[in-house]
């Protein structure tokens, strides 16, 4: 009966102990599972924030995509539609009529008053930009800044 009585408390205990082990493994299921959800919600806020920061520096590329854009309206290299009469041309003093391009720079010289095209648009030219001016050579026009004199497009044949 002893033997018994010992057994019956083990068994007991045995069964009363995995009981309590079962709700303890329970809860640490439960915490582990609630640190899993916060994780997967970082995870997911910082995707956001990724995909916020990778729309953010597309709009950012397209606008510099339409700035570009918006200076090459001015072609480098343009054939004039029209060919327009005009005073006799008269190349500055040490120096021959030729054929400029994108890029190169214009001597001070044809920065004159004389060379300088202000009545673009009986032309028909655009308004240049801020900083910039047209300049005869030749029969060309020539599209340059006014403080270095780079040239930004050519207009090819606009007078006869």
């Amino acid at each position: 009966m002893n033997k018994l009585l010992t057994a019956a408390i083990a068994a007991t205990i045995a069964a009363s102990s995995l009981g309590v082990a079962s709700a303890a493994e329970a809860q640490s299921r439960g915490a582990i599972e609630q640190r899993q959800n916060i994780r997967e919600d970082r995870r997911e806020f910082r995707q956001d924030n990724r995909n916020d920061r990778r729309e953010y520096r597309q709009d950012i590329r397209d606008d510099r995509r339409e700035l570009r854009q918006d200076r090459r309206a001015y072609g480098r290299y343009q054939q004039a539609q029209r060919r327009y009469n005009a005073a006799r041309y008269q190349p500055p003093r040490g120096y021959q009529t030729r054929q400029w391009a994108y890029g190169q720079q214009l001597p001070t010289y044809y920065r004159s008053n004389q060379y300088v095209v202000s009545n673009y648009g009986q032309y028909g030219l655009r308004a240049p930009p801020r900083g910039y001016q047209y300049v005869r050579s030749g029969n060309d026009v020539v599209l340059a800044a006014v403080a270095g004199g780079l040239i930004t497009a050519v207009i090819a044949g606009l007078f006869n």
